[in-house]
């Protein structure tokens, strides 16, 4: 979820779990669980090291279950050296606990994955059901802090503002589990033996949703739209962007299937690109890659270079996100892995 969804997110929280402001006054603790809302993610210093460190270590630690008294510790006595003194660290604990609690939530119900118990575990868990940017999630949040701003010595608005917020994700819900009907449908449907099931939101709409097979190195991959009725015309293909990427997503009953292979569909070459994929200077993006798939090869004077990126990070329209490869000189050389920069900053 995007850094400022997470903050105001934790606001709202803190609104709604005031305590009596006699002890430390509501800004204080509106503040403490802005801030500790928008904390985790300050993991973003990672990439001073390198894109694929900041990859493979994002909703890690700082997202951890394990670690969130720590945190909350921590941000809670800076806040009351903020204050200069004027408050203990112990008031300001619970709006920081707050805070992070429903950032780990609101990055729990994205696609990515949070390392919630680390140091001790590096396995992600995830329950996608809301695109990193969804502006009606945003729309629920913001719509309650000016309520509560209205009417500043209630609680009721901001409590209020979360319960819709959980109503519009029990919605997802449903349209998530709708999405994985459809995904076991095909699979019975096609007899296919899968390794895993990826039912992803996508952009510009919570009825967009972008269903994965993967059967060893074949992939079988659905743009659906859950509410388009079938037969509706597409977008003009020279429209706006966002048309055209709307236009992507079709409805169930057109059968929008396609069949894609990890190494792509030449056979005289998947030795090859299945040697540069296996290399050991391509581990870092291996550890990242959920659903990899062959993007390119490039074959030129100065050498041999293999792409990939994660299908979990291909939209319609646009170019796929975090493409890494593996290149080498001549047959002789070792392989080395290099970044192709994308559209977007993160990239």
């Amino acid at each position: 979820m995007d850094p400022l969804t997470h903050a105001l997110s934790g606001a709202l929280l803190a609104r709604a779990a005031a305590t009596a402001p006699a002890r430390l006054p509501l800004r204080w603790q509106i503040t403490a669980g802005f801030t500790a809302a928008a904390f985790p993610d300050i993991d973003l210093i990672l990439r001073l090291i390198d894109t694929i460190t900041y990859l493979n270590w994002h909703q890690g630690p700082t997202h951890s279950l394990i670690l969130l008294p720590v945190w909350a510790w921590l941000l809670a006595w800076l806040l009351s050296k903020l204050s200069r003194g004027r408050y203990n660290w112990r008031l300001f604990y619970r709006s920081a606990c707050l805070g992070i609690a429903i950032h780990i939530a609101g990055d729990l119900i994205t696609s990515y994955g949070l390392m919630l118990f680390a140091p001790f575990s590096t396995e992600r868990y995830s329950l996608p059901l809301v695109f990193v940017i969804d502006p009606w999630f945003s729309l629920i949040i913001v719509t309650g802090l000016i309520a509560s701003w209205r009417y500043p010595q209630r609680r009721i608005p901001a409590i209020a503002a979360l319960l819709v917020l959980c109503g519009y994700g029990m919605f997802l819900l449903t349209l998530h589990q709708q999405a994985t009907a459809i995904a076991h449908r095909y699979v019975e449907s096609q007899a296919i033996q899968p390794m895993h099931v990826a039912v992803l939101p996508q952009p510009l709409s919570p009825f967009h949703w972008k269903i994965i097979i993967r059967d060893h190195e074949t992939y079988y991959i659905a743009d659906i739209d859950l509410w388009r009725p079938a037969g509706k015309e597409q977008a003009d293909a020279a429209g706006w962007l966002f048309l055209r990427m709307t236009a992507a997503y079709r409805p169930v009953m057109e059968n929008n299937w396609h069949i894609q292979q990890q190494f792509g569909n030449d056979p005289t070459r998947t030795m090859l690109l299945r040697q540069a994929w296996l290399s050991p200077a391509f581990t870092p993006f291996r550890a990242f890659a959920q659903l990899p798939i062959l993007d390119s090869v490039d074959t030129q004077e100065s050498g041999f270079c293999v792409w990939f990126y994660d299908l979990r990070f291909q939209f319609p329209e646009l170019p796929p996100s975090f493409r890494y490869g593996v290149c080498r000189e001549n047959d002789q050389a070792d392989w080395r892995m290099v970044r192709q920069r994308g559209l977007f900053y993160i990239d």
